[in-house]
């Protein structure tokens, strides 16, 4: 009888053990933003870190969206403190990014629209330096960035006259290196045969490659001079090798589908907070 009551006991101080580890982190979404926040702040450091909703952290200047990584601790229990502690990890390293000084060799540009610029303008603080972009065509423009490993931040007046450029330089080599970063247009894309549209993926900078006009030359003579790029997401470009009305109106609708399902169209990139993969 003593020896099967000592085995209950273990058992359930076995059950009790594992039921604290479980309660490590909480289940509803205010005490798991709250959870959050604090390893947020141990992380931090010097950074204040402040609850702005359910699932919402002010961090510095970035904003946490903790949707994701909420969902994915809904289904996954066991892995969950290993995701959070990834997400945190990330954050710090996307802060630390903001505050190094930028180098020349981080200078690179972006096409966006017009309404993304005047939407990122318009959730800057009032004295935050105004946007310089410029006209590249049909309603898009280039903005000149500063690529870190974890963000990507406008470009701004301090950081232009840091590297001891002139606006033009600026735009000049953000050009040059965005032509190293990317591989040959041929190396990643295949001629779009009739009744076929070619796509581009996966890469955030696939969209700046508009930009680079002499780029798409050679996708050009392939498809016999006829060439209709669009650009539904900032990571996503699409295109065809046909000019008849059939062919741009399925463009169109394409165009429509992944713009409408998209997390980020190109007007209104995910990243306004510029964090890469962190949202």
């Amino acid at each position: 009888m003593s020896t099967l009551l000592c085995g209950i006991v273990i058992i359930f101080s076995a059950m009790v053990c594992f039921f604290a580890q479980a309660q490590d982190v909480p289940i509803g979404d205010v005490a798991f933003t709250e959870y959050v926040a604090e390893q947020m702040r141990r992380a931090m450091g010097d950074a204040a870190v402040v609850m702005k909703g359910p699932l919402k952290l002010e961090v510095g200047t970035m904003q946490a969206n903790l949707n994701r990584i909420f969902d994915y601790c809904s289904r996954n229990s066991t892995g969950c403190r290993r995701e959070i502690s990834n997400y945190v990890d990330g954050i710090a390293q996307a802060h630390r990014d903001r505050l190094a000084p930028p180098t020349k060799e981080t200078v690179l540009v972006i096409v966006r629209t017009r309404e993304y610029v005047t939407a990122a303008q318009a959730a800057m603080p009032k004295d935050a330096p105004k946007l310089q972009p410029r006209e590249l065509a049909g309603g898009l423009v280039v903005l000149p960035v500063i690529d870190m490993p974890r963000t990507i931040r406008s470009l701004t007046e301090a950081d232009r006259q840091a590297l001891g450029l002139s606006a033009d330089e600026v735009f000049k080599l953000g050009l040059g290196n965005l032509r190293t970063r990317l591989k040959p247009l041929m190396e990643v894309a295949t001629v779009a045969r009739p009744g076929q549209i070619g796509h581009l993926s996966g890469d955030v900078y696939h969209s700046s490659r508009l930009a680079l006009h002499e780029s798409w030359s050679p996708l050009a003579k392939a498809n016999r001079g006829k060439l209709i790029v669009a650009v539904p997401a900032t990571d996503t470009v699409l295109y065809i090798g046909d000019d008849t009305p059939t062919a741009i109106a399925v463009l169109r609708l394409l165009v429509k589908n992944i713009w409408d399902r998209a997390l980020a169209p190109t007007g209104i990139d995910p990243r306004c907070a510029h964090e890469k993969g962190l949202n």
